[in-house]
């Protein structure tokens, strides 16, 4: 990564100047010089080399993610690193996303396609310095991501980074700090601007292949991309297809079965088993059947067999279970890219982009999610026979459903983003405008794997449990059933397998309309260190979001499943203003202000930002630099309007604990049936929340001693307010008990919302206790704090080797120096870097690559290495467990070499994870791990062979 933008080159007139304007500017380029009305000879020639000058001024600016000013300088008051498209291809890196998520600021775990069952399966986003998704302002040219349409963690609207083409990328700037004041909501963690090509020299195609060494994921991706102009019409525009097959658990060693070297002895999933309600241990297999096991041994490609629990006794199950899910999704995609341009005259230039992406993605979330119990409609059964309160659990094999490919889920996304404009300069003024709309749309179906909640229960219920015998004798609620235990413990038919399973159709949808309008002039009047330049802009739009699932994952008609539900819509309006002052020639001022109005069912969100950044160069080769403000994010839409949603969850049942004696210090002895409840989350909009809010600054020095080296340091500081998080289920838990116990008022506010937010079941015990916890309610509220410091670096060097040809060297480095969040007013701050319970993030990141070129050759070895993390048994006991500690940090090579056979023709062979390193061996994991990794952290890919070629069809003719 570089600080440098390609600068593009062009002659010295009025369109020339146009043209490079549109190279360099981040999507608001600036507009072209105008022509003044007819005059004198002696005036013209006069004003002529005026306008040479300013013309020649102005070429040397350019405009930087951070800034609506053009300007001599890249460096500016807050640091920006540029990943350029050809960085992207010798670094390795197979998409926008992959190359985000490699930078050194992305410190912060995320789920992805390994996260089996994620509500976002499909897409991809980052963390920047351990802070949420939502908290990153992601731009395409300057102009606002539209959001994607399924929800974050089933939370939160976010954007999806996996629609970008690669091939048609220009460059990635990345703005880390708080960017409120010009881009608006979202902008606390940083800016990320992807800037598409603009311009191509001749037509071209490329053709990409890779494959990885140990099996899976093979990719093919071809783009072509071709431009022409006739006149005053530049038209520039390009397609990319790519398809990746996905990479399964059975793929890779150590997904494809139980842990062989944890904390415990490998121990086989529980395929068929049935569990004692009165002892809580397994109910062995020969009680009610000898030769179960045996009958059912084909099953997982023969790897079922009588397995045993250390201490809870005997079922059937297999070690190679684990394998039979998707770690990688298979996905096949396309987009479609154009940049249109025509020149009315010497004044006006109209624009107009299109980008449409389509993307499939299908995965297999594996043998944890397809199964079938008695729990979910009797709960226990009694058995006569066992005279035992009886649960059922049977796990289908991959045999039983005429394997996994056969249910693997798809989800499907068109989205398409469309700016329309003009451009140009206000008469004879220095006055450049631009006057754009802008319109995105994302729209996905997801089809999901289900598990029919009526049909599956009752064909167990006619094939293994029979027909009801009525309450059971003791009077505890539960009904009495003498199953054919013989019928259970057989293999499945296909058949039957699809009689009670199917898909679900969810569909889901965002829009996008902004409409805005910039005035900028570069020139607004001189001061002692040059001329003071001016950017006003105002917006104005609407935007929403709409989640429509399966009615049948709603009315219960899904076994085990739910989802997301809601819609809604909003508009705004904001105005920003930005003066850029050198007040001195050492010192420039950069102040900028905005306000955004959001209109939401009649009411009114509203906030203020503003940032003041100083420039300060005591001699040409130094950079001290420092930048201090505000930035805040607006509730989002889900946030706001997401309807009455559920997901399954466990929590403490404090008062039942309380009854049988387990309070405070002794609560982790409470018995497991109250001390780790299972319950039904249920979680809504609010639409009164408030907007987040943030306070940050930031300083840093920049160091050019030479023409090609450059060294950076800085260091940024965020304190936020107000996040968004669902009312904690622990402390209405904790609050029902009070209440009922009498050590709060019943009739108090607090305890009439917890006893009304907590459904439990009937009834109550002979030992005191009452019915468990079965559903919460737990609505959104502005109530989580975070601080968060850190420290970022970045350097570069190039030297010329003369014969041997060049070499460039680039690093940078961030280290999370203080990572404090607060839940809940009045929690303590929880230190996010020291407590493993609560983060999984990386403290330190760094990344580094050496590139050659010599004539046609080229050659990068790019290195990432990732900091320490915790490990398991840290991860879910804390660092004073025995046994938890950090794992070693992961150091991963990528190398490239490129070859030129002749001027039209590009080969390159690039190698990703050149050494083959898997994750960091993390012993703590127990032998029921599948997937012995902290798999937000880390993945088991291996090494990667990619073939590329490009080929252009010749210079173009003028």
């Amino acid at each position: 990564m570089t600080h440098a933008i390609p600068q593009c080159h062009a002659r010295r007139s009025a369109r020339a100047f146009a043209s490079l304007g549109l190279c360099i500017a981040a999507g608001l380029s600036p507009a072209v010089a105008m022509a003044g009305p007819q005059e004198s000879r002696e005036e013209a020639e006069s004003q002529e080399g005026d306008a040479r000058q300013r013309d020649a001024k102005r070429m040397e600016t350019v405009t930087v993610t951070g800034s609506l000013i053009p300007q001599v300088e890249v460096e500016t008051a807050a640091p920006l690193i540029t990943i350029t498209a050809d960085t992207l291809k010798a670094r390795g890196f197979a998409s926008v996303a992959d190359a985000l998520k490699q930078s050194s600021f992305a410190s912060g775990s995320v789920q992805g396609s390994q996260t089996s069952a994620s509500f976002t399966q499909g897409a991809e986003t980052l963390s920047l310095f351990g802070m949420p998704p939502g908290f990153t302002k992601y731009l395409i040219d300057g102009r606002p991501m539209g959001n994607f349409p399924a929800l974050y963690n089933g939370r939160d609207v976010f954007n999806n980074l996996s629609g970008i083409p690669m091939q048609l990328v220009d460059r990635i700037e990345i703005l880390p700090g708080a960017q409120s004041s010009l881009y608006g909501s979202d902008a606390i963690a940083g800016v990320v601007n992807i800037i598409l090509k603009k311009k191509v020299e001749a037509p071209s195609v490329d053709v990409r292949y890779g494959f990885y060494q140990a099996g899976g994921g093979a990719s093919r991706r071809l783009s072509y991309s071709d431009g022409f102009n006739r006149g005053r019409f530049n038209l520039m525009g390009g397609v990319q297809y790519e398809k990746i097959d996905p990479i399964w658990g059975y793929d890779r060693p150590l997904t494809s079965t139980r842990y062989q070297h944890g904390t415990s002895p490998a121990r086989a999933s529980g395929d068929y088993m049935l569990a004692s309600g009165t002892t809580g241990r397994y109910i062995n297999v020969d009680r009610v059947d000898d030769s179960a096991c045996s009958r059912v041994a084909g099953q997982y490609a023969g790897t079922t067999m009588l397995a045993s629990h250390p201490t809870n006794g005997t079922y059937c199950g297999s070690l190679d279970s684990p394998g039979y899910r998707t770690l990688s999704n298979g996905k096949e995609s396309a987009q479609a890219y154009t940049h249109a341009t025509y020149d009315a005259s010497d004044n006006v230039r109209f624009y107009g982009d299109l980008l449409y992406n389509y993307d499939e993605t299908r995965f297999a979330s594996g043998s944890g999610y397809t199964w079938w119990g008695t729990s979910s409609k009797w709960g226990y059964y009694y058995d006569p026979n066992l005279q035992d309160y009886v649960q059922m659990q049977r796990i289908f094999a991959p045999e039983d459903m005429g394997g996994y490919r056969s249910i693997m889920n798809k989800y499907t996304e068109n989205a398409y983003m469309l700016a329309l404009g003009a451009q140009g300069r206000l008469g004879a003024t220095e006055w450049d405008y631009d006057l754009g709309f802008t319109h995105s749309d994302d729209q996905l179906t997801q089809r999901g794997f289900a598990r029919w909640a009526d049909a599956i229960n009752d064909y167990f219920e006619q094939h293994v449990l029979g027909p009801d015998l009525g309450p059971d004798p003791r009077g505890r609620g539960y009904s009495t059933y003498a199953p054919d235990y013989a019928a259970f413990y057989e293999p499945m038919s296909v058949e039957d397998f699809r009689s009670f399973t199917g898909f679900t159709r969810s569909h889901s949808k965002t829009w996008d309309n902004l409409l805005r309008g910039q005035l900028t002039n570069a020139s607004l009047f001189a001061l002692p260190g040059g001329d003071a330049g001016l950017a006003a802009v105002v917006e104005g739009g609407n935007q929403g979001w709409d989640y429509t699932p399966d009615a049948r994952l709603m009315n219960g008609g899904v076994w085990g499943t739910t989802a997301v539900q809601g819609a809604g819509h909003r508009s705004r309006y904001a105005g920003t203003l930005e003066l850029r002052a050198p007040v001195l020639k050492q010192v420039t001022v950069d102040l900028s202000g905005r306000y955004d109005d959001y209109k939401v069912n009649g009411k009114q969100i509203d906030k203020a930002t503003w940032n003041l950044g100083l420039e300060y160069r005591p001699f040409d080769t130094l950079l001290l630099r420092g930048k201090l403000g505000t930035a805040f994010k607006a509730p989002s839409l889900s946030d706001q309007f997401q309807g009455l949603s559920g997901a399954y969850s466990r929590v403490v049942d404090y008062y039942n604990c309380a009854v049988l004696g387990y309070r405070g210090a002794n609560i982790d002895s409470c018995p497991a049936r109250y001390g780790n409840v299972q319950y039904f989350s249920q979680q809504e909009g609010n639409p009164a929340l408030k907007p987040i809010r943030a306070k940050a600054w930031s300083y840093g020095v920049v160091w050019s001693p030479l023409a090609r080296m450059s060294v950076s340091l800085d260091y940024l500081h965020w304190n936020v307010r107000g996040e968004v998080q669902t009312q904690s289920a622990d402390s209405l838990s904790n609050d029902e008990m009070l209440c009922r116990l009498g050590e709060r008022d019943i009739h108090s506010p607090s305890c009439v919302a917890a006893l009304s937010q907590i459904t439990r079941g009937v009834g109550v015990a002979d030992d005191g206790t009452i019915g468990a916890i079965s559903r919460i309610y737990r609505p959104k509220v502005n109530v989580a704090r975070r601080v968060t410091n850190a420290l970022v670096a970045d350097a570069r060097y190039g030297v010329g080797l003369g014969a041997w040809g060049d070499l460039s060297l680039n690093a940078s480095y961030s280290n999370m120096l203080k990572h404090r969040y607060q839940p809940y007013t009045g929690d303590p701050m929880i230190d996010l870097l020291r407590d493993p319970t609560w983060s999984t993030e990386f403290k330190t990141r760094t990344n580094a690559s050496a590139t050659w070129s010599a004539g046609r050759w080229a050659s990068t070895l790019y290195v990432n290495r990732y900091g320490k993390s915790p490990n398991y048994l840290a991860q879910n006991n804390g660092y004073d467990y025995p046994g938890a500690g950090t794992l070693a940090p992961w150091i991963r090579y990528n190398a490239s070499v490129s070859f030129q056979p002749v001027p039209s023709l590009q080969l390159a062979l690039q190698v990703n994870n050149l050494f083959n390193t898997m994750p960091p061996k993390d012993g703590s994991y127990p032998g029921t791990s599948g997937a012995p990794y902290n798999s937000s952290n880390y993945d088991v890919y291996g090494r990667a062979y990619y073939l590329q070629a490009t080929y252009r069809f010749g210079e173009r003719k003028s």
